[in-house]
């Protein structure tokens, strides 16, 4: 093991200057990693406001349970950002953003093709006027095609129509299983984020910005990769069948004496398998022929299934942490969210960390560059917090300013 550095090194996109021109989570969550990392994301929002910002009174959450002021899933997805109100429908206020694009290195959207060209922040747009610009695109079904413009969730494009949805439910005659919002998009704002730090080292070496793009489609098979290749070389998945029926039980779900459930991974089986027996206190089925080949493990695989249930179901979940562990085989707990306030592991780790601005606990970027520490999670802008000051910053004198603000062009934060 290397010794961890004694020093901190500046964070990497220090002096970054992006436009968040974006809405509810994949795109804007691209725009928050590099705001972690150090950037100055300014969020242009139109008037109102990024539907986003009322997302958490839409998912399930009982009211009750949430303060008032906890809008905990725009503090989550826009921390570090400013905001700025801009009504692009408006001439004067795309001139404010384009003024804004060429002094920008970033310019980030996911708004939907056709609308990007009446807004006049399309790519050839904004990259005529600032050539060094990355122009970061996240679009539902991609930049080109004959549903290049139709729009999407990671709910229907990632999810439903990559083939998740499907080779996750829990049996082939089962529905479709249902994701929670977001599962999709956080995992594609890591593909844009990607996207852009790979065209901002490009830059670095020629000079020049350019479009990068990726889709929630995209991404979704990307997830979904090893089953897609599957299909497109004419090979055939079996139907998914419950898990009395898995075709191999050592790699499979096990409900424990208390009522939780782990998953176990066995794929050294000679090595493994004794040691596993041990553990479950089935010594006696050592030279059983049901467990001695792969095939005839899935030949036999209900009765051997209902074997380790029973085997299970004698102990705890603590108990089969501990035996589980010394005996080395791979398994992971089933996890619920009412087991994240007490894991010791993600806070040690780095995936949960403390808010820098009030008490409690945020979900980290999974991104750590060792020796430079991301910013504390700070707080998510108010609407318009910020219009002004990044108007001056970009050249408005207050004469300016105040007449872009009576004309609409412009809002701020109301008090």
């Amino acid at each position: 093991m290397t010794a961890s550095p004694t020093h901190h090194e500046p964070l990497p996109f220090e002096g970054l200057k992006v436009i968040d021109c974006a809405s509810f989570i994949a795109a804007p969550v691209a725009a928050t990693l590099l705001a972690d990392l150090g950037a100055d994301v300014i969020k242009v929002e139109p008037p109102g406001g990024d539907p986003h910002r009322t997302l958490y009174q839409r998912v399930g959450c009982l009211p009750e349970t949430v303060a008032p002021d906890n809008n905990f899933i725009w503090d989550l997805n826009s921390r570090h950002k400013r905001s700025l109100v801009l009504d692009l429908k408006l001439p004067a206020g795309q001139d404010v953003l384009h003024r804004l694009a060429r002094q920008a290195d970033v310019f980030i959207t996911n708004l939907p093709l056709p609308a990007r060209g009446r807004l006049a922040i399309d790519a050839d747009t904004l990259l005529a006027l600032n050539p060094r610009l990355v122009y970061a695109s996240m679009t539902a079904y991609g930049e080109t095609g004959p549903e290049a413009e139709k729009t999407g969730f990671d709910v229907t494009a990632y999810w439903a129509r990559a083939g998740l949805m499907d080779m996750v439910k829990a049996e082939h005659n089962a529905p479709p299983t249902r994701p929670v919002p977001g599962m999709g998009d956080h995992p594609s704002a890591v593909t844009l984020f990607a996207a852009i730090s790979t065209a901002l080292y490009r830059r670095e070496r020629t000079g020049r910005g350019g479009l990068v793009s990726t889709s929630l489609l995209a991404n979704g098979l990307w997830s979904n990769a090893i089953q897609v290749q599957a299909q497109l070389v004419g090979a055939r998945y079996p139907q998914r069948l419950p898990r009395s029926h898995a075709i191999n039980p050592l790699s499979n779900i096990y409900q424990v004496g208390c009522g939780r459930w782990l998953s176990m991974v066995i794929l050294n089986e000679a090595r493994q398998l004794q040691p596993l027996l041990d553990a479950l206190g089935l010594q006696r089925l050592k030279d059983d022929p049901r467990l001695a080949t792969a095939a005839s493990r899935e030949a036999h695989a209900v009765e051997i299934v209902a074997i380790f249930d029973q085997a299970f179901g004698c102990h705890d979940l603590a108990t089969w942490r501990q035996r589980l562990d010394a005996a080395g085989i791979t398994f992971g707990v089933v996890g619920t969210l009412g087991d994240i306030d007490e894991d010791a592991q993600m806070r040690a780790a780095g995936a949960l960390v403390p808010y820098a601005h009030r008490s409690g606990t945020t979900v980290a970027a999974p991104i750590l560059l060792h020796g430079s520490t991301p910013r504390p999670p700070g707080p998510a802008p108010a609407l318009g917090a910020h219009s002004a000051q990044v108007l001056a910053e970009a050249g408005y004198s207050a004469d300016q300013i105040a007449h872009l603000t009576a004309s609409g062009v412009v809002q701020h934060q109301q008090t």
